[in-house]
């Protein structure tokens, strides 16, 4: 008879070194790979958008394969029909909104020289001139890591290759996730480690909330957005009003910043299109008080909700930080991190506020004292 020595198991800190090692490598893959990612990521949100409508139709007595493809075709026919109707309108607008680009510039001067001359009269000409020289100094710091940044996101993500990947691959990739994505969350639970797989599952379970409750609902407040500013601006009569809007309702996602980015360039394409008509110009600028009243009373309240965790700093930083390191394909997976790693620290905050590390010796004493 031989005795067998039991194995000893992982202990937590071997546990935390083995996850901080999977995220670091997979950190890695993605710098590696991102060049290649584009259509993996944007598939793979396809399918996440539409599982619970592949699952209520299924309810219904669709198979998985014909739900998948029934929500699928419909969803790419929409789209295509919506390009071939706005790319159009869209050029045109474009090149409308590059020609205002002089006559802004124009009316920021007009608007600045005035207060440049008071100033020239009461400071001497050597002080206006160091402050000039700041201005543009500064100016082009700004400039220059704007489209630094700009840049960074466009070479990580839209090279030609990347674009017709991303219009080949991903309708293949949609359409076998959201095929299989019950099998792939299956077997992806059974690879689970077994000691730790029910709050591996709890905390998933809260990472979907969060997933759902922000990107679906997110994404329903920038539609609503989008068609909101564009109907708004065209009734204005500005001549970006379908593009301003498409960006406007976009750049909803980035909170206060996104708001802020759209009112100023709405607003100032407005001043340079109807220069002195200042009625004009406030009813531009209403469009967007208006849309962002809705958008934080009514919208994010009833389609995002307040049960999501995920704090507005936070949001901007995951995605400045996204597209930082990782271009177009790290402004896409910025926000699903971000809510992962929101639900992952409030977990090890938890389990910090339980341990004996935050309780203490004492506690654990007394705990132990009152026990006998």
């Amino acid at each position: 008879m031989t005795n067998e020595k039991p194995k000893a198991g992982l202990s937590r800190e071997q546990r935390i070194l083995s996850w901080i090692a999977v995220i670091l490598v997979a950190g890695f893959l993605i710098d590696q790979l991102r060049d290649v990612l584009m259509p993996f990521v944007v598939g793979m949100a396809i399918a996440y958008f539409f599982d619970p409508v592949a699952d209520k139709l299924e309810e219904w007595g669709f198979s998985r394969t014909m739900a998948t493809s029934a929500i699928l075709i419909g969803f790419f026919i929409a789209l295509v029909g919506l390009a071939l109707l706005l790319i159009p309108t869209l050029q045109k607008q474009i090149g409308n909104a590059i020609q205002l680009i002089p006559l802004i510039v124009d009316r920021i001067r007009d608007f600045i020289d005035p207060f440049l001359a008071q100033l020239s009269t009461e400071v001497d000409q050597d002080t206006v001139t160091s402050i000039k020289a700041a201005i543009q100094k500064y100016a082009g710091t700004a400039l220059k890591l704007a489209s630094g940044f700009a840049a960074n996101v466009w070479s990580g993500g839209l090279a030609i290759l990347n674009i017709l990947s991303l219009l080949l691959i991903t309708p293949l990739v949609a359409f076998y996730l959201l095929r299989d994505w019950d099998v792939v969350v299956a077997k992806i639970d059974g690879l689970l480690p077994r000691d730790g797989a029910p709050t591996i599952r709890e905390q998933s379970r809260k990472i979907d909330a969060t997933l759902a409750g922000f990107v679906r609902g997110q994404a329903s407040v920038c539609l609503v957005l989008m068609v909101i500013y564009a109907v708004g601006l065209s009734l204005v009569g500005l001549n970006a009003s379908l593009l301003i809007g498409i960006g406007a309702g976009a750049l909803a996602v980035i909170p206060y910043i996104g708001a802020t980015i759209s009112l100023i360039i709405g607003v100032a394409l407005a001043v340079a299109q109807f220069h002195q008509d200042w009625v004009s110009i406030l009813l531009v600028a209403l469009v967007f008080i208006v849309g962002q009243t809705l958008e934080s009373y009514v919208l994010t309240p009833r389609l995002v909700g307040g049960r999501v965790g995920l704090s507005p700093i936070w949001i901007i930083f995951a995605m400045l930080a996204g597209g930082s390191l990782f271009g177009l394909t790290g402004v896409l997976i910025a926000l699903p991190v971000a809510a992962i790693a929101g639900v992952l620290v409030r977990f090890g905050i938890d389990q910090y506020m339980d341990s004996d590390l935050y309780r203490g010796d004492g506690d654990s004493s007394s705990k132990g004292s009152s026990e006998n």
